[in-house]
């Protein structure tokens, strides 16, 4: 089974992002699982290799999820395009045909993802491959960002804002997937063999240690190896709305490609099924959480 591959024309980018109102405190978000490539995205590179830094099949993982009364909110855009896990700070500058109008991040902690061509809008893909041959002018930059980044960012507020008014708190999971093994230009640590799971709270910033805990400990407790916080801590969305001590609690959750699929061929395999089955555990267990009694 493959991801299905639409082009975006410019009527339909205002539909560039799903989002499913919830009744219960839980709100999932999918910002990476996109696939409909907009029609002036214009990439030099092969289709295969942009691919690959989708979060394929993610989407399908959770699809459960709304049934259960969570809210669900998925981008329709692949992360090459523009990458909602980013502030729009995050500009690499070198890609523009003229100077950037707007705030630029400094932080150099956050820049060494910029400089691997990972910033909001991307340079190269996981293996270092040029994505354009062009400069990228400054108002298609702006038109991302106002048809995919604002969107998207307003749709996870809401959920996580109306969750929170009709329970008194809300749990928020940001769901990614990643490679079996890390790709040269991906993160700060080529070649890392990855866990089952990684579980994220940017240091028990973005949701209380005794809820991630439980995250980790439920996971285990199926089997799984999972890592906490290394070598994902997790970005900009549950960064952005969490607040621990209004309890509003984010955590990401990474999620080992090969439990799933094919990385070659994108074709999920026999694993796809139980994973799904655990992840539906977790959910459940996180619906009769009150993180407040923890």
């Amino acid at each position: 089974m493959t991801s299905t591959i639409d082009l975006l024309t410019p009527a339909k980018l205002s539909a560039s992002v799903h989002a499913v109102a919830g009744s219960s405190p839980l709100v999932l978000d999918s910002p990476h699982s996109g696939t409909h490539y907009p029609a002036d995205f214009a990439y030099a590179c092969a289709l295969s290799a942009l691919r690959t830094a989708e979060d394929t099949h993610v989407e399908k993982l959770y699809d459960f999820a709304p049934g259960l009364g969570a809210s669900w909110v998925e981008a329709y855009f692949p992360r090459s395009y523009l990458d909602t896990n980013r502030n729009t700070t995050e500009m690499d500058v070198t890609l523009l045909d003229a100077p950037w109008p707007h705030a630029v991040e400094t932080d150099p902690k956050i820049l060494a993802k910029v400089r691997l061509g990972k910033g909001l809008i991307w340079r190269a893909t996981d293996e270092g491959v040029p994505i354009y041959a062009r400069p990228l002018s400054v108002v298609e930059v702006q038109a991302r960002i106002e048809n995919c980044w604002k969107p998207y960012h307003a749709a996870v507020k809401d959920a996580i804002d109306a969750a929170q008014a009709r329970h008194g708190y809300s749990i928020h999971i940001n769901c990614h997937s990643m490679p079996a093994v890390a790709s040269a230009s991906a993160t700060d640590f080529p070649g890392e063999t990855h866990a089952d799971f990684v579980v994220g709270d940017r240091d028990a910033s973005t949701a209380s240690a005794a809820l991630s805990g439980l995250v980790c400990a439920h996971l285990r407790s199926l089997g799984y190896n999972v890592a906490y916080n290394y070598p994902y801590k997790g970005v900009e969305l549950v960064r952005r709305y969490s607040d621990p001590a209004a309890h509003r609690h984010s955590v990401q959750l990474e999620i080992n490609r090969k439990l799933y699929m094919n990385e070659a061929t994108f074709k999920l395999h026999e694993g796809y099924e139980p994973l799904k089955t655990s992840l539906q555990s977790l959910l459940a267990v996180l619906l009769k959480t009150d993180p407040r009694t923890l």
